[in-house]
């Protein structure tokens, strides 16, 4: 064999192994005709046994939502034939993140979710063994890791600021007001019920923006979740002036009983973020240092370190694996309108692909079907929401095991 025949044939063997490689086993746990999803990245999808998945379901796709539309909820049984048992349905949710449903930390059996009774926003937590249900008069967005108290931001407000985040069916009061004092993130107790104004966007506009002129903007809460240790919670501060194209962001933190704010990321890009453990951060974020990339802040400090640097180059929705050795996460659709989720090595800076996924074009703007990876309990398995299977958005199931050896 020549010389040029035996360099054409390697690169034929390395083209077909890199396009061969070997993924986890992926499999369908809800179908057709109706569409499945569960949102964010971020909440319990998986019940402390592994075993059941929590989902949504609804009649359509593409378009804006109205204060009529109906979401159903359920529980998917991955042991036995991935049954689908229906808990309830909501008149309180949004594309990105469904009406927050998922399992309240710390219980075997409970699961909580956010609707619109009477014409405000309200709670349920349901035992999905008893049947049992009560509702709590406010919503919840991050919840306590005890599961005793949560904090939620004003979802009135977010249907007008950042539409497929907020909740449509009840008017903002505060429509016209740009930094009002009796709006912001609320506290609310999960056994009372009593709510208290933890934090105002007025309180929020006080903390001067050095890096930027924000007259005539309107400020939002968005993106709340509650440290490991339950002592503080991460969110972020955003406005947007009527002649700038986008919005600006601040990162905060802050004590559970609203004292206390710092920001952690001020320089007003701010993006997809997850707590490590009780006091590191790990973000998509602008920083001076090194420009768009994955930092790993220190809470109530400036220190900042780049993760993942070469590796892990684009925005995505970030997650550890339990014990942190392992990072999970996924992109926006590239141009071949794929997206790839994967998992990160902290140790080696290792990346592993779990799979290329297909997201038409007709999966874009507040419709969007983001992979958002969520794991289950025990590091084993993760869950993504995808259209590529040519039956609308389903929800998927990839086996880690494979790759962590866990």
């Amino acid at each position: 064999m020549s010389m040029r025949r035996r360099e054409l044939l390697q690169t034929a063997l390395l083209a077909f192994g890199a396009e061969a490689q070997t993924l986890p086993a992926v499999r369908a746990i809800t179908r057709g005709p109706k569409f499945h999803w569960f949102g964010y990245y971020d909440k319990l999808e998986f019940d402390p046994t592994n075993r059941y998945v929590l989902g949504m379901e609804v009649d359509f796709e593409s378009r804006k939502l109205t204060a009529d539309d109906v979401v159903r909820l359920g529980m998917i049984d991955t042991e036995r034939g991935d049954k689908w048992t229906q808990l309830g349905e909501s008149r309180a949710w949004n594309w990105q993140q469904g009406c927050m449903l998922q399992w309240l930390p710390g219980s075997q059996t409970d699961v909580i979710w956010n609707d619109r009774v009477d014409g405000r926003f309200v709670s349920h937590i349901l035992n999905v063994k008893s049947g049992k249900r009560r509702t709590l008069p406010g919503p919840v967005y991050g919840i306590s890791p005890d599961g005793k108290w949560a904090v939620y931001p004003d979802f009135r407000r977010l249907n007008d600021t950042r539409p497929g985040y907020g909740y449509a069916g009840v008017p903002d009061p505060n429509f016209g007001v740009l930094t009002p004092e009796d709006a912001g993130i609320w506290g609310i107790d999960l056994t009372t019920g009593k709510q208290q104004l933890l934090f105002s966007l007025a309180e929020a506009a006080k903390i001067p923006f050095t890096r930027g002129d924000w007259t005539g903007a309107k400020h939002w809460f968005n993106h709340l979740l509650v440290s490991p240790d339950g002592k503080r919670f991460i969110f972020l501060h955003r406005w947007q002036a009527p002649k700038d194209k986008t919005f600006s962001t601040r990162m905060f933190t802050i004590g559970a009983n609203g004292k206390d704010p710092y920001i952690i990321d001020p320089y007003g890009k701010t993006s997809h973020f997850i707590w490590r453990d009780a006091e590191s951060i790990l973000a998509w974020a602008w920083h001076p240092s090194k420009g768009d990339r994955f930092y790993l802040y220190k809470d109530l400090t400036e220190q900042v370190e780049v993760v993942g640097e070469g590796v892990m180059t684009e925005n995505g929705h970030c997650t550890y694996l339990p014990g942190n050795k392992w990072i999970l996460n996924d992109t926006y659709p590239d141009k071949e309108r794929k997206q790839h989720p994967y998992l990160f090595e902290v140790a080696t800076g290792r990346r592993v692909p779990l799979g290329h996924f297909y997201s038409p074009k007709d999966y874009t703007g507040e419709w969007r079907c983001d992979n958002h990876p969520r794991f289950s309990p025990d590091g084993k398995k993760a869950v993504i929401d995808s259209p590529h299977g040519g039956n609308g958005r389903q929800l998927y199931l990839i086996d880690l095991s494979g790759v962590t050896g866990s």
